[in-house]
């Protein structure tokens, strides 16, 4: 029988153990697991599963990142302990707001939850008849208008509450746009094109008395993302909560208005016959998210930043005098917006293509995730640990190598 203490030792080391690698589920060649920590089972292994080492980033379908410590800590503290869930989500919702100079906040189940609930509460406020009859209201369609370019498949997360999103096409269509039935308009933060700035579309908002939301789900780092939009005017704003502020990966942020907090929270767990009530964010996650936030403003993110660019400059160094190997260091507009590095070659030299190596990585011994197109193998050092620089250096240059 494991003790009390040997488990909370293995469940504060457990963020070492890394993510599942879903498309390499039988493949168990020998020497192919990573060297980490001890633990009395190894649970992947036994589910025929192989961690990896993630050059790639904060990717949902590759589990996200790993928690910091603190926050396993918070994790085990919760889940030994009962607690009413609505009051913990009022202190927590008060704590977060504070922290972001905000009005009220709620941690949601991830910020497609925050998106489906931000938009329930827009629409029901705390109507307990429309809360409950969700989706299916009587009367018309109601209304969220987004522009044209900022369609992105998350906003199936706001579809969900019945809505029709009505596309526009700059500051004009959406004036044209609003009428009784709209109830919100939704900024896709990530978007490559606006053709109505952060600032216009807040604008506009408030002349209608329209709530506006901005979907700011992976835009950290800079840490300043988590105070600007609410500062520019936006009623509501969402981030994921296991991204870069490395808390649950089945959490998020919803934080803005508090009348609209307060609504989305009826729309929500633990509350029945609610279009939220699937969406449960349970006591070790809401708490977690929390520490998760302290730990991530309290950082000193210039170090952060610098070690980084100095991780991204050992790689290059390991690769760059491949034959005819050309390299850039570059960071993403939003999202992972960290320092990477693209890796290009001569493939009539290096006779492989970036697939083809991306692969030989993913397969090989241990397991790296990278990504890039079809001209490129780029690199993320975003969620590598310090031990794993080096290795990803070593590997890629060695894949390169056997190709000449």
């Amino acid at each position: 029988m494991i003790s009390r203490r040997k488990m909370l030792k293995m469940l504060a080391t457990m963020p070492l153990i890394g993510g599942l690698a879903g498309s390499q589920l039988i493949r168990k060649p020998s020497g192919a697991r990573l060297e980490r920590p001890s633990y009395s089972r190894d649970f992947f292994t036994e589910l025929g599963l192989r961690p990896f080492i993630n050059a790639r980033g904060t990717i949902t379908r590759l589990s996200g990142s790993l928690m910091h410590p603190e926050v396993i800590e918070a994790l085990n503290y919760a889940s030994q302990q009962f607690v009413n869930l609505d009051d913990l989500q009022d202190m927590v919702g008060e704590r977060i707001a504070e922290m972001l100079n905000c009005e009220a906040a709620m941690v949601t189940a991830g910020a497609a939850s925050g998106m489906t609930l931000g938009t329930a509460a827009a629409i029901t406020g705390k109507n307990p008849e429309m809360i409950r009859n969700l989706p299916n209201l009587e009367g018309r369609q109601r209304e969220v208008i987004i522009q044209r370019t900022h369609r992105f498949s998350y906003d199936h997360a706001v579809r969900n509450t019945g809505i029709k999103l009505v596309e526009v096409d700059g500051p004009h269509e959406l004036h044209r746009a609003v009428n009784q039935r709209t109830v919100m308009m939704l900024f896709y933060n990530a978007a490559s094109e606006h053709s109505v700035s952060k600032e216009e579309f807040v604008k506009i908002g408030k002349h209608h008395n329209i709530p506006t939301f901005n979907d700011a789900a992976a835009d950290v780092p800079p840490v300043e993302n988590l105070f600007k939009y609410i500062e520019m005017g936006f009623d509501l704003v969402t981030f994921s909560g296991g991204k870069a502020i490395r808390g649950p990966q089945s959490a998020g942020l919803l934080f803005g208005r508090k009348d609209l907090i307060e609504a989305a929270k009826l729309n929500h767990n633990p509350n029945a016959d609610t279009i939220g009530r699937g969406m449960k964010v349970n006591k070790e996650e809401i708490l977690a998210m929390m520490v998760a936030l302290e730990h991530y403003l309290a950082r000193d993110h210039e170090a952060d930043w610098k070690r980084w660019e100095e991780w991204v400059e050992r790689i290059n160094r390991s690769v760059r005098n491949v034959p005819s190997v050309e390299t850039e260091e570059y960071v993403p507009p939003v999202a992972n917006h960290v320092p990477h590095l693209r890796i290009r070659w001569d493939e009539e030299r290096v006779k492989i293509t970036p697939e083809e190596a991306r692969e030989k990585l993913r397969f090989g011994h241990p397991s790296i995730e990278t990504f890039g197109g079809r001209n490129s193998l780029d690199i993320s050092v975003f969620m590598l640990q310090p031990e794993e620089v080096g290795i990803v250096g070593r590997r890629v240059k060695e894949v390169l190598e056997e190709a000449v």
